[in-house]
């Protein structure tokens, strides 16, 4: 008798931690997202949340842990028409079971709770949703509030090994914010447009710190009309942007400092990764530099030492002066190579490579002829290291019409010359195809310049976000850090059918009474589901 109960008790437990699934939506078991029991999540668990005509106003929390092998989902729907399922901020709503600090500073939050119990959430994916508003009034855990000029559709307070995937995030003061308890962060192929504050230079389409990040296949639009804050601004050790489209914003690129002593620490703190972008600065759009790599406190120890940016397309539509990068001190240094830099006006002389300090080394990138060092007084150096080229056109395929591959005549073939040996694993051999999505680029040496080579084969998966990645190494006290509360002991801290979502596994193979426990076991884990 005692063996049975064991038996049941081991064939109890593994039911039970079969992986659930929670279907959320239009003849779905669950009609809101609130009905999930998100506080309960297990590894392993997948929510799919379904498009429906109507958006969904409700917000919450991630505070749970996958595995490895068992990730936790959070899964869009598309409905017939393609369109995801949107979530807005304004107005929305909070499962009543669900205890967390900060409501105030996002839709979707992960991490930072005290039900469930505050953790170190670990291997979330969230893909295919479209938040958007985290603006004006909402309702959380103590009745009526109102989000923070620098509330984001995602805000990650603390986290490991995550991934968001395929999003919409817009019409929020940032569309992502990443603090600086936050590891091993994948952001790929999303759609992050139209956030930040009129007149505030604060927020920003994305605004991240992180112990190892890598930005990969995403469109970055512009931010919202009188926004003027940056595209991509960046705190992070480990930072990997690559194979993405930017548009738009004060600076495409804001690559700055962290103030977090152990994102300094990490060895992946003093290098930088910018391969296989296209940036694309319009006429009139902020600030004439493309890319600031340096610091805004003013501690230059604390400052990043190392740019890296080869193989991008960079298009200027000023028809003033554009100048490519900022370094902040003369302890820095940018390697730039293989780029395309194309300025609109006839005459190169609009380009400045540099705004004064740091030492600028460049080799094998195409220009207008006549660009400049800088447009001030040089305290720095700019070296050139050979290969560079100049011309009158590129040879892109339809410069009008946005498409950047190189046309047959191209000067760009075959004219790009190897990065430093810090980059060299870094193989591009990827590239960026309109909008959200990937080709493989063939590889040859020597290779072509810019973003675009030819086409290995048709559109496929994106690479994995280990492939070709450097070694790796969370946000800043300035104006997009969370409220420094933490939770209490309380719970007032300020600071279905039988086969829809339910359990994966069957009671089929079973028989005599281990079969009929097993079934009992199995019903019990489905009755969860639903509830």
């Amino acid at each position: 008798m005692h063996r049975f109960r064991w038996v049941f008790f081991v064939l109890l437990q593994s039911l039970v931690a079969q992986a659930a699934e929670y279907r959320v939506g239009p003849g779905q078991p669950l009609a809101s997202i609130g009905a999930v029991p998100w506080e309960s999540l297990q590894p392993g668990d997948t929510v799919f949340i379904h498009a429906r005509p109507t958006p969904y106003a409700e917000k919450w929390v991630l505070g749970v842990r996958g595995t490895a092998s068992s990730p936790i989902t959070v899964r869009g729907v598309r409905d017939a028409a393609g369109n995801l399922p949107v979530i807005v901020g304004e107005n929305a709503t909070t499962r009543s079971q669900l205890n967390f600090w900060s409501e105030q500073r996002g839709i979707l939050k992960i991490g930072g709770s005290n039900t469930p119990a505050d953790t170190m959430p670990a291997y979330l994916v969230v893909e295919d949703l479209h938040l958007r508003r985290a603006r004006g009034a909402f309702t959380g855990r103590s009745g009526a509030s109102t989000y923070s000029d620098n509330a984001a559709a995602i805000f990650i307070e603390k986290g490991e090994h995550l991934t968001i995937r395929g999003c919409v995030l817009e019409d929020s003061g940032n569309g992502l914010f990443v603090a600086n308890e936050t590891s091993d962060l994948l952001v790929e192929r999303n759609h992050i447009l139209g956030n930040g504050n009129v007149d505030s230079i604060y927020e920003h389409n994305a605004y991240t710190e992180a112990l190892g990040i890598t930005y990969q296949f995403n469109r970055f639009g512009p931010l919202c009309s009188g926004c003027l804050g940056n595209n991509l601004k960046d705190r992070s050790a480990g930072t990997v942007i690559r194979y993405n489209w930017i548009e738009g914003g004060n600076r495409q690129l804001d690559l700055v400092e962290s103030d977090s002593a152990a994102v300094r620490a990490a060895p992946s703190y003093a290098r930088t990764f910018v391969y296989g972008n296209v940036l694309l600065e319009p006429a009139g759009a902020g600030n004439r530099q493309i890319i600031h790599f340096g610091g805004d406190n003013g501690t230059t120890a604390d400052y990043r030492s190392q740019l890296y940016l080869f193989h991008n397309t960079i298009v200027s539509s000023r028809t003033d002066r554009t100048t490519l990068l900022r370094l902040s001190t003369n302890a820095q240094t940018a390697h730039v190579t293989s780029n395309v830099v194309l300025v609109a006006a006839v005459g190169g002389n609009t380009l400045s490579l540099t705004d004064e300090a740091g030492t600028l080394r460049h080799g094998g990138n195409w220009y207008k002829p006549g660009y400049v060092s800088t447009f001030g007084t040089l305290t720095g150096s700019v070296v050139d290291t050979g290969g560079n080229l100049t011309g009158t056109t590129p040879g892109f395929v339809n410069l009008d019409g946005q498409d950047f591959h190189l046309a047959s005549g191209s000067p760009l073939r075959g004219a790009a010359v190897a990065p430093p040996s810090e980059a060299a694993s870094l193989t591009v051999d990827w590239q960026y195809v309109k909008h959200v999505a990937a080709e493989a680029r063939t590889v040859t040496s020597p290779g072509h310049i810019g973003a675009y080579g030819d086409s290995s084969g048709p559109v496929t998966g994106t690479p994995d976000a280990g492939s070709g990645t450097p070694d790796s190494g969370t946000p800043d006290s300035g104006p997009g850090t969370p409220d420094a509360g933490a939770p209490d002991s309380g719970t007032d801290s300020p600071g279905k059918s039988d086969d829809d979502g339910g359990c994966g596994a069957t009671g089929s193979g079973f028989a005599g009474p281990l079969g009929l426990l097993a079934l009992a076991a199995l019903a019990l884990r489905r009755k969860w589901v639903r509830e």
